[in-house]
């Protein structure tokens, strides 16, 4: 009897994982669809105006027209067509969207060049080989294409971001905060010693899951402020603390005691990365790098791979996180390290860009501002 609950219980759970499968490429068809649908729309009032010379005042009519014939329809406002135009011209190339089987009644539109012959940037490449440019901006949402048509101009830039969205599962408020964080300049540029300690495949795994710098601008620490507290606030904010940390990081614990020779250490922070499968040791440093906290990283690092290591588990990784580091003195730090480790910084605010800087006004200028509209 036991043994019939067992397998019943085996059934039930491949009959779930198949209904979950089937609910996504459902979703993924839908929404392929439709995009393919907005790039096709976009492309007839392209061609109209090129070819007809029809001007913008098109959008608003066929806006009118299509929701007064098809009232159910949704998505035709005036500001939505104009983003499928927009959308075309962002992408003239991309007539390579796949066809889905219910698509093929359009296939008489421009849809039929396959795109893995354009220029497909290294980011999305490095996402997965096998995806081609089309595949990958099918896979988008609406939602997410808009936010990425407005904000990000370099396109290459843009297709990093298609592609960690798709791979992280970034839902548009996530890749809102991942644009206004700049994830993609800080994305890699830790120094660290991992192509000498790492295998080929693992240190480039490695390096791209590392920033420099992380953002903490979600705590409300001001100094001064203690390590401790540092790290009280990053465990109490975890959700946000693991998205800026990036997908795969699993927390398992703070303070965590390990102890070598009757003496007692804590390791301030021990994750698990599932898609690297090691142990990432994570050490908090209040002011500048100071070398000898790489040796005392090393230490961790092979306690960690001695007690709690497992044989399928890749090496430990450490990361240091420093407010402030001198690039060539990390270097120097990490060169006869044994251990694979890392070194960033973290900020607790975002700095704001130079040419950004430039254009805000000063505390005179506000000071002078306030002055004239209270002397008027």
């Amino acid at each position: 009897m036991n043994q019939n609950i067992i397998r019943y219980g085996e059934l039930l759970t491949q009959i779930k994982t198949r209904i979950r499968e089937a609910q996504v490429k459902a979703t993924l068809s839908a929404n392929a669809e439709m995009i393919q649908m907005y790039w096709d729309i976009g492309w007839m009032i392209h061609e109209r105006q090129q070819q007809k010379g029809w001007g913008a005042r098109v959008i608003p009519q066929l806006s009118q027209d299509i929701r007064n014939e098809l009232p159910k329809v949704k998505g035709f406002s005036e500001r939505n067509i104009k983003r499928m135009l927009r959308f075309y011209r962002e992408y003239p190339n991309l007539s390579g969207l796949k066809m889905n089987p219910v698509s093929q009644a359009v296939a008489q539109t421009p849809a039929s060049k396959n795109l893995s012959k354009s220029i497909v940037p290294q980011a999305v490449a490095q996402f997965h080989r096998s995806e081609n440019l089309q595949s990958l901006v099918e896979k988008i949402p609406w939602g997410h294409h808009i936010l990425l048509m407005g904000k990000i101009k370099d396109l290459d830039i843009r297709f990093w971001y298609m592609a960690q969205t798709i791979e992280q599962g970034w839902s548009r408020n996530i890749l809102t905060i991942m644009i206004e964080g700049q994830a993609y300049d800080r994305q890699g540029t830790a120094v660290n010693n991992f192509e000498d300690r790492l295998p080929d495949t693992q240190s480039d795994l490695a390096r791209q899951s590392l920033k420099d710098p992380y953002i903490f601008d979600f705590l409300t620490l001001t100094e001064p402020f203690q390590e401790r507290e540092l790290e009280t606030e990053l465990v109490r904010h975890l959700e946000k603390f693991l998205i800026e940390l990036g997908q795969g990081f699993a927390f398992v614990g703070r303070q965590y005691h390990i102890n070598v020779g009757n003496n007692d250490f804590y390791i301030d922070l021990l994750f698990y990365h599932l898609k690297m499968r090691c142990f990432i040791v994570i050490e908090l440093k209040k002011g500048k790098f100071k070398p000898e906290y790489a040796g005392k990283m090393n230490f961790y690092c092979s306690v960690v791979d001695d007690v709690f290591k497992r044989k399928e588990d890749q090496a430990t990784i450490g990361l240091i996180l420093c407010q402030d580091k001198d690039h060539i003195m990390a270097e120097y730090a990490l060169r006869d390290i044994n251990k694979p480790i890392g070194v960033s910084e973290y900020e607790l605010t975002r700095h704001l860009p130079d040419n950004l800087k430039s254009s805000l006004p000063s505390i005179n200028e506000i000071e002078t501002e306030l002055s004239r509209e209270n002397g008027k």
